[in-house]
């Protein structure tokens, strides 16, 4: 039944997929928080099927900790879970995300209409000076800023290095850090057809006030955070359904 369940999960993700990105492109003389709002509905369609075909639910702790002011999310990156979900957990964000994934057929299409921040992450140098200006023009727009600083999926339990550019961009445009921490892995692990039943925790923490801090202590202070949290997470997704 694990292996028929997500076999059903990936065939009418597939399938919403297409249909939403043909309609996001239909979104374009829409504001920008409009596309938002429409084309996240891919993001609630699949959360749902997560919970209804393959079982995997999911709680937040911690939503009193969000800054009533666009603010940038430094999240834990385990699974393609988070990716989905927080979009529609969390205030209107603009992802900071690899521009190789708007070339994808029918899912970047949806990306682009959503104003990420697409770098190029072969050009380090480059790719903060426009983490910088366009994070800033985001949170002048009212957006927040999701970017996940170990840059690729990492396996439960095992840590990623901590890219600089949300602590860069955090510095220099003096808004405040939510740091995430969630045990998404657990149940939706990296590519993984399989998919397991069970709750996943998303955990916000306190929000960091950058001022005075240099980008590589703020990095140091969202990762210590965020790592410490997910000892407390450590499987409790398997277990709670147990």
């Amino acid at each position: 039944m694990l292996v028929l369940r997500s076999a059903l999960f990936l065939l009418l993700q597939s399938v919403l997929t297409i249909v939403f990105a043909i309609f996001a492109l239909f979104t374009f003389p829409f504001s920008s928080l409009m596309r938002y709002r429409v084309i996240t509905g891919w993001n609630r369609s699949v959360v749902w099927l997560a919970r209804w075909i393959c079982g995997i639910r999911y709680r937040v702790v911690g939503m009193e900790n969000l800054p009533a002011a666009p603010s940038i999310i430094m999240a834990k990156h385990q699974s393609a879970w988070e990716t989905i979900a927080l979009p529609i957990l969390l205030p209107p964000m603009a992802i900071v995300l690899k521009r190789e994934l708007l070339r994808i057929p029918f899912f970047g299409w949806g990306m682009a209409m959503l104003s990420p921040i697409a770098i190029d992450r072969g050009d380090g140098r480059a790719a903060l000076k426009q983490i910088a200006e366009q994070g800033k023009q985001r949170l002048a727009d009212g957006l927040g800023v999701l970017i996940f600083p170990e840059g690729t999926r990492v396996a439960a339990g095992t840590v990623g290095k901590y890219g600089i550019g949300g602590a860069w961009l955090a510095t220099h445009a003096s808004a405040l850090v939510v740091p995430v921490a969630h045990n998404a892995g657990e149940l939706w692990p990296k590519n993984a057809l399989l998919k397991h039943a069970g709750l996943i925790t998303v955990s916000i923490g306190p929000a960091i006030d950058p001022a005075g801090m240099k980008p590589d202590a703020l990095n140091q202070r969202v990762q210590a955070w965020i790592e410490a949290e997910m000892l407390n997470l450590s499987g409790y997704a398997q277990t709670a359904t147990k």
